[in-house]
């Protein structure tokens, strides 16, 4: 054998089955009771702690390619590795130029891949533009080459990513739904959010809180209405992605209750935060979009996700400069960016808050952060399984260890988390990639002694966005570097994540409960 994880702990339904895992060539060959006559190059004692399927996370924006400032697929992947994260999904939008081709999925992959140190697949990109200029050729391009899913959004994201008009919207649905591909909408309505924001600046509000009032829950489910409509005229798969609304989750329900093929995801942040007093707090810092919502919101998503209609857990992991984006001088409620980091502390907080505290089963803690995403993106069973066969991507979990977040102890490359303080239970001890042991908590790790720095982060100038040439860290580029040498518990180089390709078409099943 090449490894084995002994006294392992793993789910079996809402039970812990205490085994010894055997690997082989990056596969799981087999799982004994005894070891005794078994030879390996390596065995790792679990210690009886739960040993989870590799959890993944289908929703981040590492925005390396054309915004080296802002976080890089490096120290993404390095913060995904220590939140029990084996596999990320990125989406196509952050990057210039934007993915919405093969040719610039490429370009992206050869860029960001010998960045990454955990495995990653791909979102698919398709815009208004695409629409009206005739380019809807490249939808099923990119789902041939091994897209996931296809992102669209309904309001505006970034100046290489046009947002869709309804009719442009529909298009991309029809488009897509030919592929037996997802298609993932930003659900907020745009005249909704564009009227109401403006109102609200012209009112003098610059209260945190203004944000989200601004963009209303009825934004996101006139939004998601419209998407289930399209959804149910085109015949596309739909998934709405970083639902924030407990109306949106009730939507979602009606809908698999009518057969429709729409799921959901929920972000840890929408399930643990309220916009009153995150917003009050932090001010920029907990600035997203859609935004955090209201007390109430987050209970109806943890009934959500008992019931059915939130298929699974992502973050929506887009940290910004925090210098020349969220708190430079001048910058206020409305102008700051909006994007908070997530990677890194999904897997902890749904364990901590979720599973420790009785909010969810074991099966479901397996399947909203491993299988379920697994499945609807086409990746299962090589990732979000324990079986023969799979992927030895493993999540090594101490269910009994208390710490707390910490700004300062980040490895995303950010500095600041509206989750600053939140107590946890519940702690990542080790993560396995194929095999291969990627983060050890409490380890220094390798990234203190690369030697190549210079050639991991080396942007083509004519992949450089405009946000770049005024950020901070043009300016003072030895604070990556740093920031690199200062990131604990690494294991592997640079490069050592590989690149997934959609392993098939697959759909989650329509399990509702009442």
């Amino acid at each position: 054998m090449d490894l084995i994880i002994k006294n392992a702990n793993i789910p079996q339904g809402d039970e812990m089955v205490l085994t010894n895992i055997l690997v082989k060539d990056e596969k799981i060959v087999g799982f004994v009771d005894d070891i005794n006559m078994i030879d390996a190059k390596e065995i790792i004692d679990a210690n009886k702690n739960l040993v989870m399927p590799g959890c993944i996370d289908s929703h981040t924006h590492f925005m390396y390619q054309g915004f080296p400032h802002r976080e890089n697929f490096l120290t993404g992947t390095a913060a995904a590795a220590t939140g029990g994260v084996t596999t990320i999904i990125d989406m196509p939008c952050c990057s210039v130029p934007s993915v919405r081709s093969v040719e610039q999925l490429e370009t992206k992959l050869g860029i960001c891949g010998p960045q990454a140190v955990v495995d990653y697949a791909m979102w698919g990109g398709v815009t208004g533009e695409d629409v009206r200029e005739g380019w809807m050729n490249n939808v099923k391009e990119q789902a041939d080459y091994g897209v996931v899913a296809f992102k669209v959004y309904m309001t505006p994201s970034v100046p290489t990513y046009p947002r869709v008009t309804d009719p442009e919207m529909f298009e991309c649905f029809k488009a897509v739904s030919e592929t037996g591909l997802p298609i993932g909408i930003h659900a907020e309505n745009f005249a909704m959010c564009d009227f109401y924001v403006n109102k609200f600046k012209e009112e003098g509000r610059l209260d945190g809180p203004a944000w989200a009032e601004a963009r209303m829950e009825l934004a996101e489910k006139v939004a998601i209405e419209l998407g289930i409509s399209f959804a149910e005229a085109s015949k596309a798969r739909l998934h709405i992605v970083h639902m924030s609304t407990g109306v949106g989750a009730k939507l979602v329900k009606e809908a698999k209750m009518r057969g429709l093929d729409v799921t959901s995801e929920s972000c840890p942040h929408y399930l643990t935060l309220n916009y009153q007093d995150a917003m009050t707090e932090y001010g920029p810092l907990a600035k997203i979009a859609p935004p955090l919502r209201t007390k109430k919101d987050n209970v109806e998503h943890w009934k959500g996700i008992n019931d059915g209609s939130i298929d699974f857990i992502a973050t929506d992991h887009a940290p910004y400069e925090i210098e020349s984006e969220k708190l430079k001088e001048g910058t206020n409620i409305w102008t700051s960016f909006p994007g908070i980091p997530g990677v890194e502390t999904m897997v902890p907080v749904i364990v901590s808050e979720g599973y420790n505290k009785g909010r969810i089963s074991l099966s479901k803690l397996v399947d909203i952060l491993s299988t379920n995403a697994a499945k609807h993106y086409g990746l299962y069973p090589k990732k979000g399984a324990l079986n023969i066969g799979s992927d030895a991507d493993f999540a090594i979990i101490d269910l009994n260890k208390e710490w707390t977040i910490k700004n300062e102890n980040l490895v995303t490359m950010c500095g600041y988390t509206p989750l600053e303080g939140m107590k946890l239970k519940g702690r990542i001890i080790k993560t396995i990639v194929r095999g291969n042991l990627v983060y050890e908590d409490g380890e220094a790790g390798v990234l203190g002694n690369l030697e190549n720095y210079d050639v991991l982060f080396n942007n083509p100038e004519e992949l450089t966005s405009g946000e770049y040439k005024v950020s901070y860290r043009k300016d003072h580029p030895e604070l990556i570097v740093e920031h690199v040498k200062n990131i604990k518990g690494i294991k592997v180089k640079p490069g050592f994540g590989k690149f997934i390709k959609r392993q098939t078409i697959s759909k989650l099943d329509k399990n509702i409960k009442f």
